[in-house]
């Protein structure tokens, strides 16, 4: 025990040394000292941080190795297609192989004898990391006292970042909603049934891309940004910056027509704040007269004219990338999985586009129909 206990105090010492960014004996670890300056590296030595750069490191480590893979897949079946007499013998794996080997074999022991020694080394993992990385746990609640920047555990943060470019309900309610319902319709979606079990790049091309475009750019993406970039008041920091609570920026949000009238390419007014009077006595008199009152808003038509020519332009261009990538599995889907398909896809698009405009050209809204919508 006592040996035990001297290894796993020298152990956290070493650790502690590493995190600190100060070189204890002698300077090896100036690299960390420069954490002492950049935001970046403060908030990486954080524990509740840790695991966000465990996942950058493993997403970008098993993304090389499944692609390096597919790519070599993608060789040998390449070769089997051009062959058939090599397709009937042999066992679809890389080179080399010999002629003696299996088809197929059980899975015990050589499957199961691999994940539980994988088990064993993540449970070795966590054990270690439980032992040397204290819990992330901060003083009692105090209601008098609000932590600046008030953030979401980081698994949140993605959408928490959200509410920066869309409305509470869009945010909170409709976008996760829309994430739950297309991972439910993956399955449905899915008529391909080339690339189970193997990875390929060639077989699956769009369903790849459109993974990664989602998991990458939206969650990992939004994750980060909400974790290193968003400081005190949930102002954008960029990672070398220090976080200057005390910080005032001069940015006007803008709605997209008064963009375009700011660089002269329009001149559309805004429209009023809140609904247009109607003197109707029924609801239905006054549902029409609020309506024809927002059609004579010159802001509100453009609004929804840009938003649903953006919006189908995606489509569209979800359509085109689709059918391009994996033309036979396009031929095979029914137009309801098609629509499905395309109308997620851009979603996800649409999502990106507004990040982008939000924070190059600081606009807020693309289509604004006073109290009712804004998108």
């Amino acid at each position: 025990m006592a040996m035990l206990d001297y290894l796993l105090t020298s152990m956290d010492s070493v650790f502690s040394t590493l995190l600190s960014g100060v070189a204890e004996a002698d300077r090896w670890y100036w690299l960390f000292e420069i954490s002492e300056d950049v935001e970046f590296f403060k908030q990486s030595k954080r524990a509740d941080n840790v695991p966000i750069l465990l996942l950058l490191g493993l997403l970008s480590f098993f993304t090389y190795l499944s692609f390096k893979q597919a790519f070599r897949n993608d060789r040998l079946i390449g070769r089997l297609e051009n062959n058939p007499g090599l397709a009937a013998v042999h066992h679809r794996k890389w080179d080399p192989y010999h002629k003696s080997w299996p088809k197929k074999l059980h899975v015990w022991p050589y499957l199961l004898r691999i994940e539980f020694v994988g088990a064993l080394i993540v449970f070795a993992f966590m054990m270690a990391w439980a032992l040397l990385i204290q819990a992330p746990l901060e003083e009692p609640s105090n209601p008098a006292f609000t932590p600046n920047p008030s953030k979401a555990p980081w698994y949140f943060l993605g959408l928490q970042e959200l509410l920066v470019y869309f409305d509470p309900w869009i945010a909170g309610v409709i976008l996760p909603g829309v994430i739950v319902v297309g991972l439910m319709a993956i399955p449905y979606m899915d008529v391909n049934k080339k690339g189970n079990g193997y990875y390929t790049w060639n077989q699956r091309k769009f369903a790849i891309f459109t993974f990664l475009f989602g998991f990458v750019v939206l969650w990992v993406g939004t994750v980060f940004l909400g974790t290193y970039m968003r400081g005190p008041g949930w102002q954008l920091f960029w990672p070398w910056q220090a976080w200057d609570a005390h910080r005032v920026i001069h940015e006007v949000n803008l709605d997209l027509n008064e963009l375009l009238t700011k660089w002269g390419i329009f001149n559309i007014p805004n429209a009023p704040k809140g609904l247009p009077p109607s003197d109707a006595s029924s609801v239905g008199g006054q549902i029409v007269d609020t309506v024809i009152g927002l059609l004579k808003q010159p802001a509100t038509i453009f609004g929804m004219v840009a938003f649903h020519a953006i919006f189908g332009g995606m489509i569209a261009g979800s359509w085109i990338l689709f059918k391009k990538m994996n033309p036979k599995v396009h031929a095979q889907m029914s137009t309801v999985q098609l629509v499905t398909l395309h109308l997620l896809n851009a979603g996800m698009y649409f999502v990106v586009l507004k990040i982008i405009l939000r924070l190059v050209f600081t606009v807020k809204y693309i289509w604004v129909v006073p109290g009712v919508l804004n998108i």
